[in-house]
């Protein structure tokens, strides 16, 4: 499948919002919540006001001039937190493009772009039943803790 993994644009933004709920993992059987829920404070924290804090960064994926995934950080006070001034991660694609390996390649950019910057760490939460777990231990996150339902998981940059 051909895709472009670039920058998101100012004025493209909003497109965060789909990509969020997009993000909440659904258990098979499950149904998936109302949309609304992406406006609670816990989820909102991922998205509000995006890019006007210096360390918000994302990037996305783009097929035939469609944004079809998408991956951002922000030091923020989430379910992946473990400190102030280390980048958590949210990641999400489409449904019908999930399987590609797309997800993997916008993580390995972000990765890219943090070291560049000079983070020691970065950080995100996942649900253990979350497929997208594996992708993450593979491309060299470790687990670090947890509850019953998910893994805390940090990437270092250097060791």
């Amino acid at each position: 499948m051909d895709y472009t993994i670039r920058e998101l644009k100012k004025q493209e933004r909003h497109v965060l919002n789909d990509f969020l709920y997009e993000a909440i993992f659904i258990p098979e059987g499950m149904e998936a919540p109302d949309r609304s829920i992406i406006y609670t404070p816990e989820l909102q924290v991922y998205v509000a006001d995006f890019g006007d804090k210096k360390d918000d960064l994302c990037f996305v994926a783009e097929v035939n001039n469609r944004i079809i995934g998408a991956v951002w950080v922000r030091d923020m006070n989430d379910y992946g937190h473990i400190e102030d001034g280390v980048p958590s991660f949210a990641i999400s694609l489409y449904k019908e493009y999930r399987g590609y390996g797309i997800g993997t390649e916008l993580m390995k950019r972000m990765l890219e772009e943090l070291k560049k910057r000079d983070y020691k760490i970065a950080s995100l939460s996942v649900q253990k039943r979350n497929y997208a777990a594996k992708m993450y231990k593979k491309i060299g996150f470790e687990i670090i803790g947890g509850n019953e339902e998910e893994y805390m998981m940090i990437y270092y940059f250097s060791r």
